[in-house]
């Protein structure tokens, strides 16, 4: 039976045996991993008429109860559309990279990376606990950065790939901090009892802090302004990647997130006005850079940003809808969120779609630089067809999807007028104008996307190849992308009631009857003030267009040049040289040095801590008496240990050193630790033996002559090391503040079945961090393994510096 945690594993199990395929059928590797996201793809498809009824799938596995941490899956009409998106793009593209990538290239890699990604993806949009809703959100950066430089001899590949790394795990970082304070405020990692509980915490000290964390979370993914400088970067990456990481699911986390926690923080001025106004500026800004693109990739890198701007901003002004209840007014602004899930649809067909057909256009011709392409029509006429369906739908014409919701965008950003609590005031006119700049823009870049690259004068001494229509085989995904555009244009209310309103369920559960509430989607409204923008867009854009040549030299005025860019490689490279130089002072090369600084930080941590929160007191009342036997073993390590400093000899001390480890050895004896005692004797001996081994073979050792201040130092920190350690032990002997433990250990034969109380111990009440000290010591070795037995193959390509 398919289950929805089923559906988040069988990518991780298929990566187990990719290597072994690869192995066996190297060129069949690409169909073996296409089966796994169809049969994900069709498995979820099953499940639409059911969600579309209203029902939900969840189910629980006891993972870190002590934690409250559970494996909690949970498939509703949200969930479904990305799982849908994740599954379904994907499936498309690993369809397109079967003929797209060389089989001289790592596919065994490539593969095992993309369906880490999507497992990892699945497992974001499908967990319920936060917490493994972040373990699953930071895999993705992993799975992501190692298929950006999946051609990794490239510097650019390389550079992208550690920018998009350190950009989305820190906004994971502080997501993960917003997390904790949730849980802080309301007791639970579940996503559905936080929201349950929202009418508690909206007035916690903690619930905008905790907002502002989940949003920078979701920020950095969704490539959001400021944040935004990663995606283009990331361009470097094989194009079926690109397709699917940066126009179906990565980028879409963010916006999975801000959609799943509007339940949580929507309806709160804050949210409304963040989310809102960054994903407006975002659609602006990145439409307006994607205009002065020359690389095909990069414009539409700089698309990317602006059209997740658009949905960003429609979740930020539908959860306006949440400040007042169920009511008219809520169901105006809940039109907005209906809008952003629409165009979130749309903009996985015609994006996917244009991805593709730019790296058959690369693939074909070797260029993607739009200055020396042209006249491409007459040589791929499938292509073109592709393209011209993608960009119009991208710029909002009629008849593709892109114009449906980009109508419904305007009317959402009209509405925001008419706001009348969160003090909008005359702010709110600035969002549709803001809205309408962006679309010209877009209207533009679309139109060079097919105009500059199909139309125009065919420039073949330009061109690295002869430029030819692309094999059947890579048209087969892009045409149904393109055949999608156009199908939901002429039956979006399919899409609508199947897909759209569950998910306005999703989005707001506290609004029952949410999703019923929402209009039928029609392509003609008649003439309104949002097909009037759209025909403002464009007569604007087609002058715009025209006159390009004569006004982008306006992006080589300041601050218009000025990059966001220029900001990261600075900190990065003051960040390089600042901790260089901190190395190069405390990284001496003396182990002395070294010894002081650690017992340095020692002594401040726990002297200032004691002494702080008043922990030096003593209680000698339940003591045991000190027999005489164990004043003699005491005096004999004492003189041993002082007898060490003076003697010249290296053989002498060590012979002293385990004299100090076999008088541990007999006070575990008299304090009738047999198996301790037998274990200190071994150890020591086998140390002292390999010691004398050691120093038997090395060169005599020259005295040192230190300076007196030296001396000094070291002489104090060594006392106070001491004093610090023994009034700890006294203070913590004297000081119970918890009940014993020892509690736990009176049935642990009956609990375990283990005699030895060590063993049990590290066996059961342990077991989870033996484990991973195991797992630490394998990584260890594995790692050790591989430098030894890697060697540099022949035909391996050389580093870019």
């Amino acid at each position: 039976m398919f289950t929805i945690t089923m559906a988040i594993f069988i990518p991780f199990l298929a990566a187990i045996f990719v290597p072994f395929i690869y192995k066996w059928k190297p060129r069949a590797i690409g169909w073996f991993v296409l089966i796994f996201p169809l049969l994900l793809f069709i498995g979820l498809a099953r499940l639409i008429p059911a969600v579309a009824k209203g029902d939900t799938i969840s189910h629980t596995f006891q993972w870190i109860p002590s934690a409250d941490i559970h494996f909690t899956t949970y498939l509703d009409g949200l969930s479904l559309i990305f799982g849908l998106l994740i599954t379904g793009v994907g499936s498309l593209v690993i369809l397109y990279s079967i003929y797209y990538l060389s089989s001289r290239e790592s596919l065994g890699h490539f593969y095992v990376y993309l369906l880490l990604f999507m497992g990892a993806m699945l497992g974001v949009v499908f967990s319920d606990n936060m917490m493994v809703l972040y373990v699953f959100w930071e895999l993705t950066s992993i799975s992501s950065f190692l298929l950006i430089a999946f051609w990794y001899h490239r510097k650019q590949s390389r550079y992208g790939a550690q920018k998009s790394m350190l950009i989305t795990v820190s906004g994971g970082i502080a997501m993960l901090a917003g997390f904790i304070m949730l849980y802080a405020m309301t007791g639970s990692f579940s996503i559905r009892e936080n929201i349950a509980a929202v009418s508690q915490i909206t007035d916690h000290v903690l619930f905008i802090p905790a907002m502002i964390l989940v949003l920078l979370g979701a920020f950095t993914k969704s490539a959001q302004f400021p944040f935004h400088i990663w995606l283009p970067d990331a361009m470097e990456a094989p194009t079926p990647v690109s397709a699917y990481l940066h126009s179906a699911t990565m980028v879409k986390a963010g916006i999975y997130l801000v959609a799943r926690f509007t339940g949580v923080f929507g309806g709160d001025a804050v949210w409304f006005y963040v989310v809102s106004s960054v994903g407006i500026f975002t659609l602006f800004w990145g439409s307006f850079n994607a205009v002065r693109q020359t690389d095909l990739k990069a414009l539409l890198a700089y698309s990317t940003i602006s059209q997740l701007g658009l949905v960003m901003s429609l979740f930020g002004l539908g959860s306006a809808a949440l400040y007042e209840g169920y009511s008219g007014s809520s169901v105006v602004y809940a039109q907005a969120t209906f809008a952003a899930l629409f165009h979130l649809l749309n903009h996985s067909t015609f994006k996917g779609a244009l991805f593709m057909v730019v790296g058959i256009v690369d693939l074909n011709v070797g260029t993607r630089d739009v200055r020396r392409l042209g006249g491409l029509m007459a040589f791929m006429p499938v292509t073109f067809t592709i393209a011209l369906i993608g960009s119009f739908s991208m710029a909002g014409l009629p008849p593709f999807n892109g114009f449906l919701s980009k109508e419904m965008f305007f009317e959402s950003m009209i509405a925001v007028r008419q706001l009348e609590f969160f003090s909008i005031g005359s702010w709110g006119t600035l969002f549709p104008v803001l809205a309408w700049i962006g679309s010209v823009f877009t209207f533009v870049y679309s139109m060079i996307i097919v105009f500059q690259t199909f139309f125009g004068p065919h420039q073949p001494e330009r061109l690295d190849r002869k430029a030819h229509e692309a094999p059947a085989g890579m048209l087969v995904a892009p045409s149904i992308l393109g055949l999608l555009v156009v199908a939901i244009f002429f039956f979006p209310n399919v899409v609508n009631d199947y897909l759209l309103r569950p998910a306005m369920a999703a989005v707001y559960p506290s609004l029952s009857g949410i999703g019923e509430a929402m209009p039928k989607i029609e392509a003609w409204h008649g003439p309104n003030i949002a097909l009037w923008m759209t025909v403002g867009v464009i007569v604007v854009g087609i002058l715009l267009y025209v006159s390009f040549k004569y006004w982008r030299s306006m992006y080589k005025v300041e601050p218009l040049r000025w990059s966001l860019d220029s900001v990261y490689n600075g900190s990065l490279t003051m960040l390089e040289k600042g901790s260089t130089l901190l190395t190069n002072r405390y990284m001496t090369g003396y182990l002395r040095h070294y010894l002081i600084y650690i017992f340095g930080f020692f002594l401040l941590a726990v002297a200032g801590t004691m002494t702080l929160v008043g922990g030096v007191s003593f209680d000698f009342s339940n003591d045991s008496p000190i027999e005489a036997n164990e004043y003699i073993l005491v005096s004999v390590m004492m003189i041993t240990g002082i007898l060490m400093i003076f003697i010249s000899s290296r053989v002498t001390v060590i012979l002293l050193n385990g004299v100090l480890g076999y008088s541990i050895a007999l006070f575990f004896v008299i304090f009738r630790a047999p198996d301790l005692a037998l274990t200190q004797i071994v150890i020591e001996t086998v140390t002292t033996a390999l010691f004398l081994l050691c120093f038997y073979f090395l060169p005599e050792m020259k005295k040192e002559k230190p300076a007196r201040s030296s001396k000094v130092v070291n002489g104090i920190i060594a006392i106070s090391a001491g004093v610090i350690v023994t009034v700890l032990g006294l203070a913590v002997q004297g000081n119970k503040m918890f009940d014993s433990i020892a509690s736990y250990f009176e049935n642990a034969y009956e609990l375990t079945g283990g005699k030895n109380i060590v063993n049990t111990i590290l066996g059961d009440f342990r077991a989870f961090d033996t484990m991973l000290e195991v797992v630490v010591l394998f990584i260890a070795g594995l790692g050790v393994y591989t430098l030894v037995k890697l060697k540099p193959r022949k035909e391996e390509r050389d580093l870019e510096d």
